[in-house]
């Protein structure tokens, strides 16, 4: 595909999906699911405002689930774990 063809639109087929997001303890956490051979590898981006500043950690893992859905899902629990456990320490 041409670059123009990218950039206008024009060629394969994308899908639109909504942003699966939540909000806890103050951290705003996006599902961002990798697709993978094996289906999709488990990623969320993790942000938080500190100090007038948004802050941005982006969470990768090596887990892979068959399914979308089931992804984001596990990547919202996976961000929350990593929040509880590590809390702002996350964006060091």
């Amino acid at each position: 595909m041409s670059i123009l063809s990218r950039l206008f639109g024009g060629g394969g087929k994308s899908e639109t999906r909504a942003e699966v997001s939540e909000t806890y303890k103050d951290f705003r956490i996006i599902a961002a699911p990798q697709s993978d051979d094996e289906g999709y590898r488990v990623g969320a981006r993790i942000e938080k405002e500190v100090g007038g500043e948004v802050k941005v950690h982006h969470l990768l893992r090596a887990d892979t689930l068959r399914s979308l859905d089931e992804a984001e899902t596990f990547s919202i629990r996976k961000a929350k774990q990593v929040i509880d456990e590590q809390g702002e320490r996350i964006f060091r």
